[in-house]
């Protein structure tokens, strides 16, 4: 049986939260096979910097994080449910991969 997995990513997590949940009720209205949303690890992306611009003072340093949220979804392939999902409403700034996968 084949499955659609897809992949989301973004930096702010209402954004996929919202866009799991859409997901999740389009397979609930037409029964297909679920999994997930699945929790992937976090990315952090951290950056650290010095505050003074020219070197001269104290070594005070300013410390930058991004968080890279994840989360992944298997879904059983049917045609319905399938164009449904490739009609999600996609927020700016949410990465979305959907693949076909052999089960």
């Amino acid at each position: 049986m084949q499955k659609a997995r897809i992949k989301l990513a973004s930096i702010d997590i209402s954004k996929i939260n919202d866009t799991c949940k859409y997901i999740q009720d389009i397979a609930e209205k037409t029964g297909v096979e679920i999994r997930g949303p699945i929790h992937l690890p976090t990315k952090k992306l951290k950056i650290t910097t010095r505050k003074s611009p020219c070197g001269d003072g104290t070594a005070t340093w300013d410390r930058y994080e991004m968080r890279i949220h994840k989360r992944l979804i298997d879904l059983g392939i049917d045609e319905r449910a399938l164009r449904m999902v490739m009609r999600v409403p996609i927020p700016e700034g949410l990465n979305i991969e959907i693949e076909m996968i052999d089960s």
